[in-house]
């Protein structure tokens, strides 16, 4: 009996002794747990914006010695809100970067003076009204965002202008390969010539603006001009549907107007005579 209270009282013991590494132990457990809790938030939280933060145009960082067709927006949205005053040269200078500045401070940001997707996105939010419709004073269109020669542009801009045959600028080259792209992607080929058929018929129409750009930014004209998807950067396929269309391939038969019947909410474009369906979209006149 003595041996056994001489047991019980050893084992007590140890178990005191060891209390204080428990729990140390269990804190050191619970901290990493904690920890990677934290951590999982901290990531969550800086991945969030990232997603939120959807550029509004070109997926590139602007900043001083940037050049070409974004430096060409970011300056015009500038001025349409009254922060920049200088002329639309697509070169990104010190004229520009203040200007950048002034926005990025007035809308609560960081003021360093470099367009990246959060300042695009606000920039946008801002000027939904805004038309590209300046012509670019720079010779320089061509160049890519570091200044560099990018021989891609080039090339697709020689192959759009290739079948120009109505004088267009390559400013409405380009924002028809950005309409077909934000319309009609994921659409047949024929189905997106012919979407870019509809925009070079409403420029021939006396109803219709003269211009691409006119047109496609008409008000209420374009789904991909309401919800931004114009600023999409278009593929290879969206280009060489503007080149067939240009080369005078029309598969709509001459329509001016098109619509997805699963998605349309004015009554009146269904009173427009039908003339075929490609793809999701009716054709009509």
């Amino acid at each position: 009996m003595k041996k056994h209270k001489q047991w019980i009282f050893a084992a007590l013991t140890l178990a005191l002794a060891a209390a204080p590494f428990t729990g140390i132990l269990f804190k050191e457990q619970g901290a990493v747990y904690a920890n990677q809790i934290n951590n999982t938030s901290v990531m969550m939280e800086s991945t969030v914006p990232e997603e939120e933060a959807l550029p509004a145009f070109g997926t590139t960082l602007l900043k001083v010695g940037s050049s070409g067709q974004d430096v060409y927006e970011l300056q015009g949205r500038l001025k349409h809100l009254g922060f920049y005053a200088g002329a639309i040269d697509s070169q990104f200078g010190a004229k520009t970067k203040n200007a950048v500045t002034w926005f990025q401070w007035k809308f609560g940001m960081k003021a360093d003076g470099i367009v990246g997707a959060k300042t695009k996105l606000k920039l946008y939010n801002a000027t939904k009204a805004w038309k590209p419709t300046e012509p670019s004073t720079s010779t320089a269109k061509k160049t890519g965002s570091n200044g560099n020669n990018t021989n891609a542009a080039n090339t697709n801009t020689a192959e759009l202008s290739s079948g120009n045959t109505m004088g267009l600028s390559e400013n409405d080259l380009k924002i028809m390969a950005n309409a077909v792209y934000g319309e009609s992607r994921g659409e047949p080929f024929e189905g997106q010539v012919a979407v870019a058929a509809v925009i070079l018929n409403r420029v021939k129409s006396p109803s219709f603006p003269n211009t691409p750009s006119g047109v496609i930014f008409q008000p209420g004209a374009f789904t991909a001009v309401a919800d931004g998807q114009i600023y999409l950067e278009p593929n290879e396929q969206a280009r060489k549907a503007v080149q067939q269309a240009l080369n005078g391939w029309d598969p709509s038969g001459g329509c001016i107007y098109y619509f997805n019947p699963k998605t349309a909410t004015s009554k009146w474009i269904w009173s427009r005579p039908q003339v075929k369906t490609i793809g999701e979209h009716i054709f009509c006149m």
